[in-house]
């Protein structure tokens, strides 16, 4: 049985890291097959306008596997974003044979700017998208029929998925490769790239440490990175003080003016964001996750968990291991 094939349209303008991204995780993605060898969840092919090498806005030059015209089958599309999707004939030339192979697609995805080149096929009128937070205003003014998130990293309505800015490209592929495949594989996938396999919140945030360090200056400037390091010590007040060589009511006024929170708060929820990704690996006990991201008990973590996210740490998981299950058994259905 041959792997479900995944195209990515190319053209001169794109944004090399929406191919690149894309590319390396659907090919890393491999399973176990019956005879106990390892074998590639997917085939990745690169599909452009014209057979000639295009040049990325980077200016990395890139030679497509195949033409638009001479395309195979695919199971997936992406079209990564780029200048050259939202400015001149690329664009209008992908949207026209998107609408010609649509029906014969099982997904289709846009990366970034890339809804530029798929919105015009009208597959996505009525439909919520997402796209880089800088172009969102301008994309749902050019097509009003579009519904808009400024603040996604991806969203999937129906069998169309769209991805905000740029690394956004990684989290919608793992997505898809954990809907094909299930969490372990994409976990895999997420190890060997050195990402998160789900982060949370949207693209104004990113993550909380990344905020932290994009505002912070002087002092404050590597203590984020510090803090995820540290999870498990000591972050208390006094010794975070301490850290930056601030008294603690000076901390606490100098975090709250850039921030808009306590320490105490930025803390907690960073232990548990963590928390909640471990819990989904399934490789450790309740009791070792609230140790190991630096609760004192498993009762003050358990009561924060259910606080922050509405359920307890036990039931999370176990309606993480549900839709585990669930795909499982559409799977072996099909």
């Amino acid at each position: 049985m041959k792997p479900p094939r995944v195209g990515l349209i190319g053209y001169d303008g794109v944004q090399a890291l929406d191919i690149i991204g894309p590319s390396d995780a659907f090919t890393i993605a491999e399973i176990e097959s019956d005879n106990g060898q390892r074998r590639p969840c997917y085939e990745v092919i690169i599909v452009g306008i014209t057979n000639k090498p295009f040049r990325a806005e980077s200016g990395i030059s890139f030679q497509p596997h195949t033409t638009l015209r001479h395309a195979p089958t695919l199971d997936t599309l992406i079209i990564p974003g780029g200048r050259g999707a939202r400015i001149g004939k690329s664009g209008n030339l992908i949207a026209k044979w998107v609408s010609s192979r649509a029906k014969r697609i099982r997904r289709i995805a846009s990366v970034c700017t890339g809804v530029y080149a798929l919105a015009p096929t009208g597959l996505l009128d009525g439909r919520r998208v997402t796209t880089h937070w800088r172009f969102a205003n301008d994309v749902a003014r050019r097509f009003p029929k579009l519904n808009v998130n400024h603040d996604a990293l991806f969203l999937k309505d129906g069998p169309f998925y769209t991805a905000g800015g740029i690394t956004a490209s990684v989290d919608l592929a793992l997505a898809l490769i954990e809907e094909d495949y299930g969490p372990r594989v994409a976990l895999a996938v997420a190890r060997e790239l050195v990402v998160f396999l789900k982060r949370s919140g949207g693209q104004k945030q990113y993550s909380e440490p990344l905020e932290f360090q994009i505002n912070s200056t002087d002092r404050f400037a590597d203590l984020a990175s510090w803090m995820v390091e540290h999870m498990r010590g000591d972050l208390s007040l006094n010794a975070l003080a301490k850290r930056v060589c601030l008294s603690p009511r000076h901390f606490v006024r100098r975090f709250k003016q850039a921030f808009g929170g306590t320490p105490a708060a930025f803390v907690e929820n960073l232990r548990l964001d963590e928390a909640r990704r471990r819990l989904s690996e399934r490789t450790q006990t309740i009791e070792n996750v609230a140790s190991s991201v630096g609760f004192q008990s498993d009762d003050v973590f358990r009561r924060a968990f259910q606080r922050r996210f509405g359920v307890k740490p036990s039931s999370y998981r176990s309606r993480f291991d549900a839709r585990t299950k669930s795909r499982s058994r559409r799977k072996k259905a099909r």
